[in-house]
Parts: C-alpha cells; structure tokens; sequence
C-alpha cells in the first residue's frame, strides 16, 4: 500500500469496526480487481464452450443403490446461505422468517420448513445431518432465536450458525468507503455469497467436520426451498469422485438472464458466468436457452478435504471473479451518494477446482422467492407442503405472474391486499395485475388471468373468477 492509496481507508475502517484480517484481506482482493482489472471482468462468448450433455437426476437415480446412499448421506453436512434480509420486499428481517404457508393450521417460515426437512431426513434415514446457518449480523439473533425454540432440533459437536462479513460500500467518485451520517448502518454492505469460503475457513467449520467423519458439504440458499438434502446426490457425488457438484436445471425464457456454467475454451475447466459478467456484444448468445440451455441453481456440493487445502494455498481467500454492482448508498433514495458494492458468487469457485461436475435437477429442487410474484405462487393452491416438509406440486410449470409492484412489491402491501391468501392458481397460466385490487375469500384465476388499472382502488368480491377479461360476469347469456 502506499499513502495516497484509497483502499487504506478502507482497511482502517474495518479494523475500527472490529473485522477480521481475513474479512480485510479478502476485501482488498475485491477492491484491487475493481481498481485495476476493468477488463477481466468480462467472460467474452469467444472464450467460452457452452455447457451441454449434463447428466439428468433421473438418469443418476436409475444407476444409485439408494440403500447404499444412507452410507454418502451420513458423510454429508447442510449449510444454508442465511443472510438476506429481503430488503427487495421490504422486509427488515431475516427472509427466512416470512411465512410461506400454513402447515396443520400452524404458520410455516421458511426456517420452519428447513428445520423440518433436516428433522425429517434425520429420523427417517438414521443420519446425523448437522445444519449450519451463514447468518449476517442482522439475521443472527432472530434466526437462532427460532432454532432454538424448535424442540425438535438439536445439534452438538457441530456449529449451528458462522456469521458472514460485511465489507464497506466505496464511493463510485473517490474509490473512498462512503460515508453516509443519515444512517451509518447503510455504508456497509455484504460481499456476495462467494463470502462463504473465507467465512468457513475463519469458523474452523471444515476442521471440525472432519473431526467427526463428515466428507461433504451441500450448500444452498435459504430462499430455496426445493434445496432439500438428498441421498440420491450424496451417493452421485461420492461415485464422481469430483471435488466440486453444481446443481444446474434447464432454462426456459424466464432464466435468460440468470448465471449459466460455460466451459472455458484455454483450460477446460468450468465456469460460472454471471449477466453482469457479460459483455454488451455477446448478451444474445448468453441469452440464448438454446445454445446455452442450463442456469445455475446456487446449490453446490464440496469435498471438505478438497475446500481445505484450496482455502489453505489461498490462505483464506479465494481468488473469485469479482462483481461490481452500481448502487446509491441509500438504496431506496437514487439521489444519494453513488457507490459501488464489490461482490463474488458462491457458484464461481466451481473454476477453481480441476474435474468439477454439474448435475442437471428438476425444477423441484429450484423454488426460490426473490420477489413477492414468487411467494405468490409460493402461498396458492399450486402447491401442498407435505409432512416431510416437501414443496409439492403436480408438475412444477409454473404460470408467469406479474403484480403491478406500486401495490405489491413490498410485503405489508401485499398482504394487505390479500387478507384470506392469494387466489387459486390451479387453472392459470399467468396472472397480470395492474392497478390497486383487494381480493375476497375463495377468488378463482383461471387461463390467461388480467386485472386493469381502473384509476382507484379496486375490489374481487368473494367466489369471483378472475380470467382474460378480469372478473368474469355473472350474466351468463343464454
């Protein structure tokens, strides 16, 4: 570093806030890229073969001894990405404590549900399976409140819960770390789920897996609820004998701009490549489903031995593509400060690791809620929660719904706006709301469903049919 050096700043002002060398050090990696590797960046169509010919779960589940699977499943641990607050929904709390849905009259988060599928596979398959939680600063207390007060849930010899980092936001004018009086909480921001190799490596997590036999690690969002554990991939992934198992399924127009794994054409190896890491020249091939016809599910399994030693040669610190996101220090207010959050995906390290693999999975195993249109779908009649805590449903083709995001975007509107739970979905094939509607008990949508703006609050009585022509009128013409 020298004096005039603009990422000092940075470096002092973690270490004022208590952060750890290694929470700086992989800072300073993400700001050296950014200060100095504009290019590098870029993952050009050129350099790059498309994925294709992934193994299927299906055609994996054909070839595994599921009664020797138990073996590669009591070898494996859970962790959950846990640290989002749902701020895109409004949320100022854990996401993993919204409801998704009642369960035998009982309100189910999605930590319910999670704790209730490790529960499950725990008693049904005679396995340890430890969970453990990444939790943020501002999603510990709550989370681990609710774990504990699962009765059901117990875990010893393992940790629970590793708290991720947290890194300044930079000022976009001045590479300084912003600074922002109004709200302080708000100069801060987290480094990406790619945060959780150096968070893992800090914990002494994998020293203490290893300790007690465990040889892999199964590693999903939080937000994911179709992320469950599965002996049928602890089995596939021991029989690979790879170090590295992305779970990837097959795209459709909806995940055009979602991350895919290519092939990088130099090495060979795999890679993971993020919309924000594709040039303006090369979007339409990166959007092409059918040239590349797989996305990344953000659901990874690992070696531990094999996280070991590359965290151990990388002292901690992964040497992850690096993402640039373009803010304003308060998110909500465009006309504050300009900054820049630098982020690393969970999924890139998949180029790091000779002989990685992907496995293509069903849309069962891929049901995030990202946005109040997902747990839209979440809460209707699509879906039944099973009592091994499964998100079923009959085929998991979902209708596209859009809900205008003046009335429905944030979560207190919503379900303002829905006092008795979503609608019926069990006859759409897509929904569009546009303009402020209030839904009565037992409202049916069915085919290409359409509510109009009329200009001021609006109301679907009770029993109504909502179709192409919006509610549906009840004089029937002979």
């Amino acid at each position: 570093m020298t004096a005039n050096d603009p990422f000092e700043s940075s470096a002092r002002k973690m270490r004022e806030h208590g952060m750890s060398e290694v929470s700086i050090a992989q800072f300073e990696h993400l700001y050296r890229v950014w200060q100095n590797e504009e290019a590098s960046s870029w993952i050009r169509e050129a350099d790059v073969e498309p994925l294709t010919d992934v193994p299927s779960f299906h055609d994996v589940y054909k070839t595994i001894d599921h009664d020797k699977a138990v073996d590669a499943f009591a070898k494996t641990a859970f962790l959950k990405l846990n640290g989002g607050l749902g701020t895109s929904m409004g949320l100022h709390c854990a996401k993993s404590l919204l409801p998704v849905r009642r369960h035998k009259a009982k309100p189910m988060r999605f930590l319910d549900i999670i704790l209730g599928q490790v529960i499950t596979a725990r008693t049904r398959l005679g396995v340890e399976l430890p969970l453990t939680l990444m939790n943020s600063f501002r999603t510990s207390e709550d989370s681990m409140k609710l774990v504990k007060h699962n009765r059901k849930f117990h875990q010893e010899g393992i940790p629970v819960e590793i708290i991720q980092h947290t890194e300044p936001k930079i000022d976009a004018a001045t590479g300084e770390p912003v600074s922002f009086p109004a709200d302080p909480e708000l100069e801060w921001c987290p480094p990406g789920h790619g945060d959780l190799y150096s968070t893992i490596w800090e914990s002494g997590l994998l020293d203490r897996l290893e300790e007690r036999g465990y040889k892999y690690l199964f590693i999903s969002n939080s937000d994911n609820l179709g992320a469950r554990p599965s002996r049928t991939l602890a089995q596939y992934f021991e029989n690979t004998g790879a170090p590295f198992m992305a779970e990837v399924a097959v795209r459709t127009e909806a995940d055009r701009k979602g991350g895919h794994i290519v092939r990088d054409r130099k090495t060979g190896n795999l890679m993971l490549r993020e919309m924000s890491q594709v040039h303006d020249d090369d979007k339409a091939d990166a959007q092409n489903i059918a040239k590349h016809p797989y996305f990344n599910t953000n659901s990874i399994w690992i070696r531990v031995d094999a996280l070991k030693a590359k965290l151990a040669e990388c002292n901690g610190v992964l040497p992850l593509p690096v993402i640039r996101n373009k803010k304003t220090v308060d998110p909500t207010d465009p006309t504050t400060t300009k900054v820049i959050q630098l982020e690393t995906a969970m999924g890139a390290a998949i180029g790091l690791f000779e002989g990685a693999t992907c496995v293509q999975v069903d849309r069962m195993r891929f049901l995030p809620v990202k946005t109040t249109n997902d747990l839209f779908l979440m809460r209707s009649d699509r879906f039944h929660l099973t009592d091994s805590y499964e998100m079923e449903d009959g085929n998991y083709i979902f209708p596209n719904v859009d809900l205008d995001p003046r009335y429905y975007k944030n979560i207190n509107d919503f379900n303002e706006r829905f006092p008795y739970n979503v609608p019926s979905l069990a006859a759409a094939k897509s929904v569009t709301i546009r303009g402020d509607w209030t839904f009565g008990q037992n409202v049916k949508l069915f085919s290409s469903a359409v509510l109009e703006d009329t200009g001021e609050p609006s109301y679907v009585p009770n029993g109504e049919f909502v179709g192409p022509q919006g509610v549906e009128p009840d004089d029937w013409v002979v």
